[in-house]
């Protein structure tokens, strides 16, 4: 029986461009640390398998590694292993796998596969590292190619919303799993680094491959969260055309009430009992508020944590969100305002446009050529 039922794939590219559904073989820890959008993780051996067999490698050479290998996956281990790739390669029979480096961890489940199954499930040479090779080159060649075209404004003009009315876009917070504020984690954890990494040079790589035509892009601090966006791409969008959305500060405030106060506990809730759900979001934006208590200074921090707190107490006893208008306007004017102005001064000569959100639109579609939504009127 041959020991390599299928040739090895090369073509990094086309995997990325065509989302080949990916079989990750590696090890949890492993795969927690990076992978690619399109991989699950199925191990050849799980964590602490992995910890004995490198173990039995640095003491005694690779030969007893391999027999520790076998002992310890055989037998009823081996074959749920085998079953766990076969009911996933038959949801994804044009998945391809890959560990590591490509090496003896890939051949060894290619084969056992082909072995019991019958299915010859093509291994990627070179393994993950090649693959993250990649993108890490990919990465800082189409970060210089691309066409950005940066959406910037005041805290609360809806520039996330704006950019889900452009079809061509990359959403880094989206990415990132982060609303790019203070205020702005979700109760679910960000990404790894790396896995942020990978997916931004897919969707470069996606950009420039079909045609690099412009694309708009939310502007962004150098981080995200605790994610931070690679230098290669941070650099090119500060040099980027920039689009300044404008809104009333009353509009504002309504935005960033539906974001971070309706939207922000819905994403509670849905990962908890609803007071379990309202406690742990109360408790985020107090932290929230917290990690900016240097920049505002002790007395308006006071200020904007005593509204913070009416406002919490009142929905508690079934007041509503009203109240919460009342914290994020000081916080608008106190805080972000200032913040923008110092901001904005330095990128004043890369500002092509500013004005409402339609006009924008009106400007990106017959000015840049950008394919956009209408938003639905209101009643």
């Amino acid at each position: 029986m041959p020991q390599d039922p299928a040739p090895p794939i090369t073509d990094l590219r086309r995997l990325f461009l065509e989302e080949t559904p990916l079989l990750d073989v590696r090890a949890p820890i492993e795969f927690a640390d990076g992978a690619f959008p399109t991989a699950a993780n199925h191990p050849l051996i799980d964590d602490l398998e992995r910890h004995e067999v490198g173990r039995m490698y640095a003491e005694q050479g690779p030969d007893p590694a391999i027999r520790l290998g076998e002992r310890l996956v055989s037998g009823a281990t081996k074959a749920a292993r085998i079953a766990a790739w076969e009911r996933y390669l038959d949801r994804h029979p044009n998945a391809v796998l890959y560990c590591f480096r490509g090496g003896m961890r890939s051949e060894i489940s290619q084969r056992w596969l082909f072995e019991e199954t019958g299915i010859r499930c093509p291994r990627v040479r070179g393994g993950y590292k090649a693959m993250r090779r990649f993108l890490l080159d990919e990465l800082e060649t189409n970060a210089a190619r691309c066409r950005p075209i940066v959406i910037g404004g005041r805290t609360g003009v809806g520039k996330t919303r704006f950019l889900a009315h452009c079809a061509e876009r990359i959403d880094l917070e989206a990415l990132a799993h982060h609303r790019g504020s203070a205020f702005g984690h979700h109760p679910e954890p960000q990404p790894s680094q790396i896995d942020f990494e990978n997916a931004l040079s897919i969707a470069l790589l996606k950009r420039v491959a079909r045609g690099n035509r412009p694309f708009a892009v939310e502007d962004e601090s150098r981080n995200i969260g605790s994610r931070h966006i690679p230098p290669a791409f941070f650099e090119r969008l500060q040099v980027a055309p920039l689009v300044l959305l404008e809104a009333t500060f009353d509009e504002r405030v309504e935005t960033t009430l539906e974001e971070y106060v309706h939207e922000g506990l819905d994403s509670f809730s849905r990962v908890s009992d609803e007071s379990t759900a309202f406690e742990a979001w109360s408790g985020y934006l107090r932290n929230a508020l917290e990690r900016i208590q240097r920049r505002l200074g002790g007395a308006r921090y006071r200020e904007a944590r005593q509204l913070l707190d009416d406002a919490l107490d009142k929905q508690r006893r079934g007041g509503g969100t009203d109240a919460h208008r009342a914290w994020i306007a000081f916080l608008l004017r106190e805080y972000y305002d200032g913040m923008y102005e110092f901001q904005i001064e330095r990128k004043a000569n890369r500002v092509v446009f500013r004005g409402p959100r339609d006009l924008a639109l009106d400007y990106l579609e017959a000015t840049l050529g950008l394919s956009v939504a209408r938003p639905a009127p209101t009643a």
